[in-house]
């Protein structure tokens, strides 16, 4: 999701809910601690120089239990955020606590914004030297016993 989709969201929006991919819900007294862009220069393993900005959310469950974050507060951050920092319409990345920091993609389904997690992956596939995965082939009209000859259609 890049911001302008989650301001579009939270201008109708009557609250403001994150759940994970399984289901369990981001407490509803949660903070936003962060709203801000991350920057990301690197060199991939195919040696190829690549730069990442995301517009990045920080979500913090605290023991504050009568917080509750209304959609126009929101806006008014990301608002901030982008006057102050420049921010531009970027994807959005967030940042939840669960064993560590975890890093998420972020998805609505209609009435909650969903964290979706994310995953490594090679982006030089073509020069880093992993075979691609073997195409599974079923075999098929085998007799038993019998050898395959030319058209006999076992081959």
């Amino acid at each position: 999701m890049r911001l302008s989709e989650i301001k579009e969201i939270l201008a109708t929006a009557e609250s403001v809910n994150f759940k994970l991919e399984n289901g369990n819900a981001v407490p509803e007294h949660f903070h936003v601690t962060e709203v801000g862009i991350i920057t990301k220069d690197f060199i991939d393993c195919g040696g190829t120089v690549r730069h990442e900005k995301v517009a990045n959310f920080q979500l913090w469950d605290a023991n504050d239990y009568e917080h509750r974050l209304k959609a126009g507060k929101l806006l008014n951050i990301i608002s901030l955020s982008e006057k102050v920092l420049g921010m531009e319409d970027s994807e959005i990345e967030v940042e939840y606590q669960a064993e560590t920091i975890g890093k998420y993609d972020l998805g609505y389904d209609g009435e909650n914004f969903i964290l979706i997690a994310k995953t490594t992956a090679c982006l030089a596939m073509d020069k880093c030297g992993v075979p691609q995965e073997k195409q599974k082939v079923e075999m098929v009209n085998l007799v038993n016993g019998s050898s395959c000859t030319p058209g006999g259609g076992c081959c």
